[in-house]
């Protein structure tokens, strides 16, 4: 079958559906790891990925972002410079009508409006100006972990910005 695009998910329409001691067959999190980097050491600068506005997440672009963040973290910085985190777990279950998908699906949809669906992925739900990706670095790789940071939050469903600790 085929996926539903990610506009149809990005909104807070209803609320959080996570209890998956109730469901059978939740899709497991792509995301792979949630720290990454240098885990020992302790770094004075921290830099910070925050979505502007409230919204969900697909664990898939989680997942595409992180990648992305990592893959310039290490070319630029360098695997013992920096320690990259991620703050938004995907909890919520996303759910859509199997039958309503592919050729015919707005006919086939017309006889069974809201209906439950099965679980297709998981997403975050994010709220305003909240935290979702930290990297703690040295004050001489600042540059480049914002610009790794900035090129990951365009894969993001939500504007950003980035806001610096010292």
């Amino acid at each position: 079958m085929v996926r539903k695009p990610a506009r149809m998910y990005c909104k807070l329409a209803k609320k959080a559906y996570c209890r998956r001691e109730y469901m059978g067959g939740v899709p497991g999190v792509k995301v792979v790891a949630f720290d990454m980097g240098n885990l020992t050491d302790e770094f004075p600068v921290a830099i910070h990925l925050e979505a502007l506005e409230g919204c969900q997440i697909r664990h898939t672009a989680l997942e595409a972002a992180r990648i992305n963040m990592n893959r310039r973290l290490m070319d630029d910085i360098g695997k013992n410079n920096f320690h990259l985190k991620i703050r938004a777990y995907p909890h919520h279950v996303l759910r859509e009508h199997k039958q309503a998908t592919g050729a015919g699906a707005d006919r086939v949809s017309e006889g069974m409006r809201l209906a439950f669906g099965k679980a297709v992925g998981t997403a975050a739900r994010v709220a305003p100006r909240q935290r979702l990706f930290t990297v703690w670095t040295t004050s001489q790789y600042i540059d480049a972990a914002k610009d790794a940071l900035l090129h990951s939050g365009y894969k993001l469903p939500t504007p950003i910005r980035i806001v610096v600790e010292n």
